[in-house]
C-alpha cells in the first residue's frame, strides 16, 4: 500500500470539508450538476463512480474459479457471513439505532433513508479494496481471488432480491425497477467490460501485461472516488451545516457493524481450524464494503440529496481507519493459528 492509499482516511476527510464548504459557497452549481440526469441515474456521478468500479472488475479473474473446490472452508465463510449475515444485522442495527436509540434525534422520513443507506453498504460486498487487505496481513492472494469472483458472480443475481427485501422489511418503498437498473450499471457493465480487457490484455499469455495495466489506471480509481466524495457531500452541504451531528450518528452503527462482523468471521475461522493465511483474509472480505456500489444504487434510489446517499458516503469515511485496525488485529494475533 503506497503512502497516498495509506492515508485515504485523510484525503477522503478533506475532500468531505471540500465538498461542504464548496456546496455551502456555491449551492447553484451543485443543483445545476444534480439536474443532470436520466431515469433517476446522475450522468456526472455515474461517470465518477465507473471510474472507480472498472479498474478494480479488471482484477478479477474468472479463471481463478476452477480453484473453488479448495480450501472449502475460508470460501465458506466469507459466503455465509456476505450473504446470510451481514445484510441482516446491518438492517438490524439501522432499525435498532435510528427508529429507537436516535428516535428523537432524527425525523422519522429521514431515519428511514439513513437505515436504506446503511442496508445498501450492508448488502454490497467489496471486490477491490480486500486485495490490499489480504496483501496487509499476507493471506493466500490467489484464494482472495477465488473469493472475490465468486461474490461478483452472486452479487449480480443476489444484491438486488436480497435489498429489495431488507428494504421492504423497513417500509422503503423501491422500484424494482430502479434496482435492477442499478445493478445492471454498476456491476454487469463494469465486470463485462473489465472481463473483456483481461481477455484482451491476456490473450498473450503474459499476466505483466495485466499488472502494468492496473498498475496505471489505479488512480483514476482513487481519483473517481475522492471527486464522488466533493460532489456528494457538495449536495449535502446543507443538510450537514445544519445538522452537524448526524455523521456521527450514521458513524456509530456502522462501527459496531464492522467490528461485529470481523469478530464473527475471525473467530469461526479460528474454531474451524482455518489456517491463518485463508481465515484473515475471508475475516477481512466479510467485513469490508462495496461502498461505490451502495452510493450509485442509492443516488439512483433515493437521490443525491437523499439521507441514504449520506449514509453510504459515512461508509466510505468509516471504511479505511476500520480496516486498517482490523489488518493489525489480525496480525497480531497470527500465531495463535495453526
Amino acid at each position: 500500500m503506497g503512502n497516498f492509499e495509506r492515508y485515504l482516511s485523510l484525503w477522503v476527510a478533506l475532500c468531505i470539508a471540500c465538498g461542504v464548504g464548496i456546496g455551502a459557497m456555491l449551492p447553484d452549481t451543485f443543483q445545476a450538476i444534480a439536474s443532470i440526469e436520466y431515469a433517476n441515474v446522475n450522468l456526472v456521478v455515474a461517470v465518477f463512480i465507473w471510474v472507480m468500479i472498472y479498474p478494480m472488475m479488471v482484477n478479477v479473474d474468472f479463471a481463478s474459479l476452477r480453484d473453488v473446490g479448495k480450501k472449502p472452508k475460508g470460501l465458506c465463510i466469507t459466503l455465509v457471513v456476505n450473504w446470510l449475515i451481514k445484510p441482516f444485522t446491518m438492517a438490524a442495527l439501522g432499525i435498532l439505532f435510528f427508529e429507537h436509540v436516535f428516535a428523537g434525534f432524527v425525523e422519522p422520513d429521514t431515519a428511514k433513508e439513513y437505515i436504506a443507506g446503511m442496508i445498501l453498504l450492508g448488502v454490497a460486498p467489496c471486490t477491490a479494496m480486500v486485495f490490499v487487505w489480504s496483501q496487509l496481513v499476507r493471506g493466500d492472494a490467489n484464494y482472495t481471488l477465488v473469493q472475490v469472483s465468486i461474490n461478483d458472480i452472486i452479487m449480480v443475481f443476489a444484491f438486488a432480491p436480497i435489498a429489495a427485501l431488507l428494504l421492504g422489511v423497513t417500509d422503503v418503498v423501491v422500484p424494482w425497477e430502479t434496482l435492477l437498473l442499478s445493478v445492471i450499471l454498476y456491476v454487469v457493465i463494469p465486470l463485462s467490460a473489465g472481463y473483456a480487457t483481461r481477455r484482451l490484455l491476456d490473450g498473450s499469455g503474459d499476466q505483466e501485461r495485466i499488472t502494468a495495466f492496473t498498475a496505471r489506471i489505479k488512480p483514476f480509481s482513487i481519483m473517481g472516488l475522492l471527486a464522488t466524495v466533493i460532489l456528494l457531500f457538495g449536495f449535502q452541504a446543507e443538510t450537514i451545516l445544519n445538522t452537524p451531528m448526524v455523521i456521527a450518528l450514521i458513524a456509530i452503527p456502522l462501527l459496531i457493524q464492522s467490528y461485529g462482523i470481523f469478530i464473527v468471521a475471525y473467530a469461526w475461522g479460528f474454531f474451524w481450524r482455518v489456517p491463518f493465511t485463508t481465515a484473515a483474509p475471508a475475516a477481512l472480505i466479510g467485513t469490508s464494503n462495496f461502498f461505490e456500489l451502495a452510493v450509485a444504487v442509492a443516488i439512483s434510489l433515493f437521490g443525491l440529496n437523499s439521507g441514504a446517499a449520506l449514509a453510504t458516503v459515512v461508509g466510505v469515511l468509516v471504511e479505511v481507519p476500520v480496516m486498517l485496525s482490523l489488518v493489525a488485529i489480525a496480525n497480531r494475533t497470527r500465531p495463535y493459528f495453526s
